[in-house]
Order: structure tokens, then C-alpha cells, then sequence
């Protein structure tokens, strides 16, 4: 009879295993890979955005799929206590920008060896290149597991924190939202978020800006009436398929939704160059450049500020006179170029598939699990935590954050029953 059986040894698997198992209580962590840890190792480039610096607000805003139900968990176990934890048992971190927090060391195995070390220390069982067939219950309590192979292990508490489909590789290929239902959780819809957007415009199947880097643009999904949906100034990327890089993926599931509001194919997007610019501080800019340069050709002034694929494409998708200088430079053309550079729209479809994205939006209903013990109110000593739940933020450290907190709290809460 153990304890608590956890079921997946990622990130919040492994925090919940921690938890746990104080007390000497009687813990093992289940997990179909060969090893542990293994979304957790590639996490951050391989150097583990181990959590983030910023405050609860800020945080809370940066996980847009239900952050608010982190206070509950948050009142218990925080960003802070992640810090503390880490930092306590030997490996420094350090602040990057947007309060992103890494291992000083910039390896990711470094914040694996902590889990590995607590969970030596406190006697954790592990089995790996084990595959759980079914939760056990009776009563609406739980009992234990069965396992791939036929065996029945028997347990007070069962926590499943098996991911959610993103990343298939690291072994998140959706067993939690199966066990879930068979217990009678409700999941919601899933659906890629953090992942690249799919455009079939003409200039991007022919490839014209492939590989077109942007700096700090803002880029905007839009409603059908034109206003912005969501907005985000980041970096992005042109790719053969669409578009990618910081901005893309964080508009991308605005892109789902609002293919779903619009009961449309398609949705637009909106780029804006220079979001530090207002339109009439863009339109002094460039009439001081080219009041400067009025021999030079309107095309090669652009140029000096803009890449040059950019400015070519916008030639040729404005229609302009390339050969257009200073001297003949008409209101109609400079009106063009403004509007293009604060508001250049294209059509998208959708995005990549779950699998490519970096987190799953959607998951077990939170309405089902109480936020201050992670528990099931449906079934006894049945909890959830990470991925596998209705919670999805942003890359930054939020989603760890998310996974650790609810598996800190869902470990901390299986040593009352």
C-alpha cells in the first residue's frame, strides 16, 4: 500500500513527488520513459527557464488560459518558493529579461539533479518504462492503479501529472485526459497555443520574405471589425509556411479563437513596423530623411532603416515606382508607405498542429478541482496538476511555474489524506 502514486515524471511529477513524500510517507512516481524529467531538460533552449521573477500580477496576465485560478495554489506555494527551493539545494539562478529565471550554470540538468537528489533522499520508488492502464476507484475514492502489464498497486492518493499532447516526444501523448474521463472529470476542447501560424498568401507560398527576421514589431490578431483582438510587441519571423518566432506564437491561439468566432477560414493580422511611432511622428521621420536625401531614390532612404527585402516587397505590393526620388516624391506614395508600415494586414488559416506546439490550451475542467488542494472534487485523493489541466500561459517561465506550484500543492495536500 504506498501513500500516493504519481503517475508522469515531468516537471510538476517530480515537484509533487518531492512534496509528497516528506514525512516518510510511502511514495512512487510512475513514468513511461526511460527517464524523468524530460520536457524539463529541453526547457529554455536546455537551460530551464526555471520560473519568473515577476510579481503575481504580472504573472497572472501572462498565463491568459485561466491564470486566476493560480492565487488559490499561489496563497500556498509561489514563484518565490520555486526560487527558494532551487537556490537552497545548491544551484544559483539569475534574472534575464521579462523576470526570467535561469541556473547561472545555463544547464537544465543542473535543476534535475535537485528533483533527483529529494526524491533519493526521501526514499521515492521509481519505475520507469512503466505504462498505467487505469486509475482505480470505488466508492468515488480512490485505490490505486492497474498497470500496462495487469499489476494492481494499490494507493490512498493518486496524482496525475501526465502533460497534456504538446511535445509527444517527452512522452505527452494525452493519458491524463483518458484517466481523467474515466474518473468523470470533464475535459475541455484542446488545442495548440505557443505554436507557429499558417498563411497561404501568395507572398508567403512564393517565399519572398522567408526568413525575414523583425525586431520589436507589434503584431495584432484582429476582430471582424478590424480592432485588435490581442497585440503583443515582440520579434517575429517569416517562414515558408507563415509566420513564427515570439510575437506569432503568442497570437497564435487568438488565431484559433477567432477562426472560430468568425466561423471564417481565414483571419486577419496586422503588423505595425514601428510601434514606438505614432503616425504622425513616422510621417516627420520620413519627410526628414528624405528632405535630406532628395537625390537619392525613395526606395534607397528606406532602405537605411528598414531591411531590403522588406522594402522591395513593399515596393512591388504597393505597386510604386522604384526609381521614385525625393523631387518626385507625390502624397498618395508617401500616404502608401505610412499606412504599410503601421498597418501591413495579411490573411492567415489556423496554426500547426498540437503536437508542434509548445503547450496545450485546455485540459481538465478547473471547475472540477479545488484550487487550494489540487484535489478532484469528484473523486477522493484523486489530484491533477501541470499541464494536464485548463491552464496555459505564455513561454517565459510561466507554464514551469504553473506545473510546479500545482505540483507542490497537490504532493503537499496527499500527506493530509
Amino acid at each position: 500500500m504506498y501513500d500516493t502514486i504519481i503517475i508522469g515524471g515531468g516537471v510538476s511529477g517530480l515537484m509533487a513527488a518531492v512534496a509528497a513524500s516528506k514525512n516518510n510517507k510511502k511514495v512512487l512516481l510512475i513514468e513511461k520513459n526511460k527517464s524523468l524529467g524530460k520536457k524539463l531538460l529541453i526547457s529554455g533552449g536546455g537551460r530551464c527557464n526555471v520560473t519568473n521573477n515577476l510579481p503575481y500580477e504580472e504573472i497572472i496576465k501572462n498565463i491568459p488560459g485561466n491564470g486566476k485560478f493560480l492565487y488559490g495554489p499561489f496563497s500556498i506555494f509561489d514563484n518565490q518558493s520555486i526560487i527558494r527551493f532551487i537556490e537552497s539545494n545548491g544551484v544559483k539562478l539569475k534574472e534575464e529579461d521579462h523576470g526570467r529565471m535561469f541556473p547561472v550554470s545555463n544547464k537544465s540538468k543542473d535543476v534535475l539533479q535537485v528533483f533527483l537528489d529529494h526524491l533519493e533522499k526521501q526514499h521515492v520508488e521509481i519505475r520507469l518504462n512503466e505504462v498505467v492502464n487505469e486509475v482505480l476507484k470505488e466508492n468515488d475514492k480512490i485505490t490505486g492503479v492497474k498497470l500496462k502489464n495487469g499489476d494492481i498497486l494499490n494507493s490512498r492518493n493518486v496524482i496525475i501529472t501526465t502533460g497534456g499532447k504538446s511535445v509527444p516526444q517527452t512522452g505527452s501523448t494525452g493519458d491524463g485526459f483518458k484517466f481523467a474521463k474515466n474518473l468523470g472529470h470533464t475535459v475541455t476542447k484542446l488545442f495548440p497555443t505557443e505554436v507557429p501560424i499558417l498563411s497561404d498568401e501568395l507572398f508567403i507560398k512564393t517565399g519572398e520574405l522567408k526568413g525575414l527576421s523583425l525586431k520589436n514589431i507589434k503584431l495584432s490578431v484582429l476582430k471582424k471589425n478590424g480592432k485588435p483582438r490581442i497585440s503583443h510587441e515582440m520579434d517575429m519571423l517569416f517562414a515558408h509556411f507563415g509566420i513564427t518566432g515570439p510575437a506569432a506564437l503568442r497570437c497564435s491561439q487568438f488565431v484559433l479563437k477567432e477562426l472560430e468566432k468568425q466561423r471564417s477560414e481565414t483571419v486577419n493580422m496586422e503588423i505595425d513596423f514601428f510601434p514606438e511611432f505614432s503616425p504622425g511622428q513616422l510621417r516627420h521621420n520620413l519627410d526628414e530623411h528624405v528632405n535630406k536625401q532628395k537625390d537619392k531614390s525613395i526606395q534607397n532612404i528606406l532602405k537605411q532603416q528598414l531591411e531590403n527585402r522588406l522594402v522591395e516587397f513593399m515596393f512591388k505590393h504597393l505597386n510604386l515606382d522604384t526609381t521614385m526620388t525625393g523631387h518626385n516624391f507625390d502624397n498618395n506614395s508617401k500616404n502608401k508607405i505610412l499606412t504599410f508600415l503601421k498597418s501591413f494586414q495579411f490573411k492567415v488559416n489556423g496554426t500547426q498542429s498540437i503536437e508542434k506546439s509548445f503547450v496545450t490550451g485546455g485540459g481538465v475542467n478547473l471547475k472540477e478541482i479545488n484550487p487550494k488542494t489540487m484535489e478532484s472534487k469528484i473523486v477522493n485523493g484523486l489530484h491533477f496538476a501541470g499541464e494536464v489541466l485548463d491552464i496555459h500561459g505564455y513561454t517565459g517561465g510561466y507554464n514551469i511555474t504553473s506545473a510546479l506550484v500545482t505540483g507542490y500543492v497537490a504532493g503537499l495536500h496527499s500527506l493530509e489524506n
